[in-house]
């Protein structure tokens, strides 16, 4: 099986059990080996008081672009770290994006680069994210697959 329909099946398996990302309201648009793209829009429930998108809404959007790029190889990974630029604020109604990409990936730790869209394509944040892969298959009929 070819590396992108691996990311493929693990997505798949990481999106069924994943509560947090489907209860903002993200929308997995596209994965491959080493690359995911997520979606979502700025609800009221997500404006701080400043009137613009709380931070951690935008952190939590490039962070689950970051996590499914790095379980794109079927091989259970975590974060270890990150950390977020915030370039311009994201509004009430806004459809952002984030879309994430492999910088370095070895053996247990790999390098993760995510930035943030919104609908005018204007970077919103950029985002780096460490990985350590932990071990074990998300998909278990693969798990040979992508051994470490």
């Amino acid at each position: 099986m070819d590396a992108d329909a691996i990311a493929k099946r693990a997505a798949e398996a990481m999106w069924a059990g994943d509560r947090a990302t489907n209860g903002l309201g993200m929308s997995l648009d596209e994965v491959r080996a080493g690359f995911a793209r997520i979606s979502m829009t700025v609800r009221d429930d997500m404006v701080n008081g400043h009137d613009i998108c709380h931070g951690g809404f935008i952190f939590a959007l490039a962070d689950s672009a970051f996590a499914f790029a790095c379980n794109s190889r079927n091989l259970t990974t975590v974060a270890s770290g990150a950390r977020i630029d915030f370039i311009r604020p994201a509004h009430l109604g806004d459809a952002l994006y984030a879309t994430s990409g492999v910088v370095h990936q070895g053996k247990r730790s790999g390098i993760y680069d995510s930035v943030v869209y919104n609908q005018d394509d204007e970077i919103i944040a950029q985002f780096r994210g460490n990985s350590a892969t932990i071990g074990g298959a998300l998909v278990a009929d693969l798990e040979g697959e992508n051994e470490v």
